[in-house]
């Protein structure tokens, strides 16, 4: 198994996408603007969440803000 396939099951914390505004890639079609997500991990650049084609995804943490806020 990959490491990569145990993150399924983490609930580091929620986050809530701020904007899907991307100059390079297409964010809009994986992630909704305003809804909350579970991250499954984090590095320094990038949250892993499960997106909305229900697979773990790695974006720019610039696309997010905690949930609790």
């Amino acid at each position: 198994m990959m490491l990569h396939e145990t993150w399924q099951n983490n609930n580091l914390k929620t986050v809530k996408v701020s904007h899907t505004d991307a100059k390079k890639y297409k964010v809009d079609s994986m992630l909704t603007a305003g809804k909350t997500y579970t991250v499954v991990n984090e590095t320094e650049e990038y949250i892993f969440v499960k997106d909305d084609s229900g697979k773990v995804g790695g974006f720019y943490k610039t696309y997010f803000e905690d949930a609790d806020e």
